[in-house]
């Protein structure tokens, strides 16, 4: 038999914090169920579900407030026989090769400004400033 739950007045629309969002994101990728079973087990829209993951996965979704500094994970690996190649070849010095959330690489010359690598960024992984 199916409970129904009958709400009356204004709608009550349920609200989720990045926190909460971020968590059902990670164990919606653990569970090891299709995302409408997930979704029904957590009383949510399987189409919900879809947009968390997607925003979680471009950093649309975070846990820390609009216009605070975000720590990304960095690591620093030694000169790659690539990295060497292209400094001979463009003469532009050290290679920082910057590894996207969407997979793709970004090599830029260590003098390049900050700014333009960010916008840089954005357009390769499909971002708007």
């Amino acid at each position: 038999m199916t409970s129904v739950t009958l709400l009356s007045g204004r709608e009550h629309r349920r609200r989720w914090t990045a926190a909460e969002k971020l968590r059902i994101v990670a164990e919606s990728r653990s569970a090891g169920l299709s995302i409408a079973e997930f979704a029904r087990r957590h009383d949510v829209h399987p189409n919900q579900v879809h947009v968390w993951r997607r925003q979680a996965q471009t950093g649309e979704l975070s846990v820390a407030a609009d216009g605070e500094a975000h720590f990304v994970a960095v690591s620093v690996a030694g000169e790659s026989s690539a990295a060497g190649l292209i400094a001979d070849e463009a003469g532009v010095g050290t290679v920082v090769e910057v590894m996207l959330r969407n997979g793709r690489v970004l090599r830029l010359s260590e003098g390049v400004a900050p700014g333009r690598a960010a916008l840089l960024a954005d357009a390769l992984e499909g971002c708007a400033r």
